[in-house]
């Protein structure tokens, strides 16, 4: 086990060796030393123009600034705010009301976007390109903190599928863990270099920073055009580290890798939906050498399980096991703990729990609830929401949301159990199943999919097949065909978009 000892956040880059390369930009690369010199310029800057606790918010692609901002806010003090550069304005305006934030740093465009009444009063807004300048103008350095680790640190806003953004409260103790966590069981080194492609406003794509400065390793940020971007980078810089979440994974697994990023490629991690085996065979044809991590996690408690690598060919849908320093539960409906085999609610507890919806009391008593009494961390604990199984070895596995089940006929199903059976088809590379109100049904099941390559008369063939599969009151009363699924800013597939489309 590693050390459970949290720190301030802003001391993850004292870790690193000072002249080793520590963030490879376009045109130049920093070295540990470099970044600390940065990170504590940025810092005194900040602290000179906000109060403690003062919210900061940034809006602006992959860069020096976007990289910088988390540790430089922490050390100053301050509650980074970390906004998708991919969304628009009416979502920014939401987030920087709700946040209260006090400070925007973003890119001119973006910036200029903004209409009357999207920034708060009190709310100053900077050009991204003008922030080192006047840092460096300004030259103050600020050492290393020694802030209290469960002060707030960040506050993340989820993608909002369920109504409006809502702000996730992590402290320097959350982050700090959860880089730890992650950095162990990848078995990450100094001489790693992760390419960080997922956005650094969530926080999976924020611990692609974290975990790889925790290891000392170097992280190459790049917001990517088309996916043959991420396998010419990979290729470049000689990474050992890619994160990827499944939509992106199909598109990633359709390209001729180059040999220089195969030999490179140390790990493979996935989150934010399932791997199909579909997809693991395909990355591992790509990758034979290569470790594959699936993992499962949500952003009020960072991530909770991952499967070991040695496991992913005799146990490919399972969500693996509890990660370092989170105690993972399975609830049954009377409150007992949940035998092998019986679905219950995955709870979540330990020092990776956040601290709660950001000025949202109701969704946080809903969420954020003691923890059970056979819990060994105690104290608060996500209740996430999700069902899942976990078998006579430990080993979890998902079988759907709670609030996403479909009520058909009189039966509860899960959507995922229809997923999975129309992507073990092989006809399809994605699906989403989705409930549709029916006066008859209470819903009718609707099916959305896209067909896989080389499929043969898929329309046809794939009925026939879900007949083999599954039971009559699971068959999909509708199928809808599409060239591609939309996905939201964080690149999962939007289910919300999808259900609005088809009247869900």
């Amino acid at each position: 086990m590693p050390d459970p000892t949290p720190y301030p956040l802003d001391q993850l880059i004292e870790r690193g060796s000072a002249q080793a390369p520590a963030l490879a930009l376009r045109d130049r690369t920093l070295t540990y030393e470099e970044l600390r010199n940065g990170v504590a310029r940025l810092a005194g800057w900040l602290a000179s123009k906000r109060d403690k606790g003062d919210r900061v918010a940034s809006w602006a692609a992959k860069g020096e600034l976007t990289c910088l901002l988390p540790l430089a806010a922490a050390r100053a003090g301050l509650v980074h705010v970390p906004i998708n550069p991919l969304l628009k304005r009416a979502q920014v305006a939401h987030i920087l009301s709700d946040s209260g934030a006090a400070l925007l740093i973003g890119t001119k465009a973006r910036l200029g976007s903004l209409e009357d009444g999207d920034v708060p009063p009190g709310c100053v807004t900077i050009d991204e390109a003008e922030t080192f300048s006047l840092a460096e103008t300004e030259n103050t350095i600020v050492p290393p903190s020694s802030h209290d680790a469960e002060e707030l640190a960040a506050i993340l806003y989820t993608s909002g599928s369920t109504g409006k953004p809502k702000g996730v409260m992590l402290s320097h103790a959350n982050m700090w863990l959860g880089a730890v966590s992650v950095a162990h069981y990848l078995g990450m080194e100094s001489d790693d270099v992760t390419l960080a492609v997922l956005p650094l406003s969530f926080d999976y794509g924020q611990n692609q920073l974290l975990s790889t400065w925790y290891a000392g390793g170097c992280v190459v940020p790049l917001d990517y055009l088309f996916p043959r971007d991420v396998a010419k980078a990979c290729g470049k810089h000689g990474v050992t580290t890619l994160a990827a979440v499944p939509p992106l994974w199909a598109q990633l697994t359709d390209l001729d890798w180059p040999a220089e990023a195969v030999s490179s490629m140390r790990r493979l991690t996935n989150s934010g939906g399932a791997l199909t085996l579909e997809l693991v065979r395909d990355m591992q044809s790509i990758f034979p050498k290569t470790r594959i991590f699936p993992m499962y996690g949500l952003t009020e408690a960072f991530r909770s399980t991952y499967l070991d690598p040695a496991l992913v060919d005799t146990h490919p849908t399972s969500m693996g096991r509890a990660i370092p320093f989170a105690e993972i539960l399975v609830i049954a409906d009377d409150g007992s703990l949940a035998e092998p085999g019986q679905e219950g609610e995955l709870v979540h507890c330990g020092p990776l729990v956040a601290h709660g919806y950001w000025q949202d009391g109701k969704r946080t008593r809903e969420r954020f609830k003691a923890a059970p009494d056979m819990s060994e961390y105690g104290g608060t604990a996500v209740w996430s929401g999700d069902r899942v199984t976990r078998d006579a070895d430990g080993l979890l596995y998902f079988v759907g949301r709670r609030d996403a089940m479909i009520k058909s006929s009189g039966n509860r199903i899960s959507p995922q159990e229809i997923e999975s059976a129309a992507l073990g088809t092989g006809l399809v590379a994605e699906a989403v199943a989705l409930g549709v109100e029916d006066e008859r049904l209470g819903h009718a099941i609707h099916l959305v999919v896209r067909p896989a390559r080389d499929a043969a008369e898929p329309e046809t063939a794939l009925p026939r097949a879900l007949q083999k599969e599954l039971p009559n009151f699971m068959q999909p009363h509708v199928i809808h065909w599409r060239d591609a699924l939309p996905l939201n800013p964080n690149g999962k597939i939007d289910r919300t978009a999808i259900a609005a489309e088809i009247g869900a």
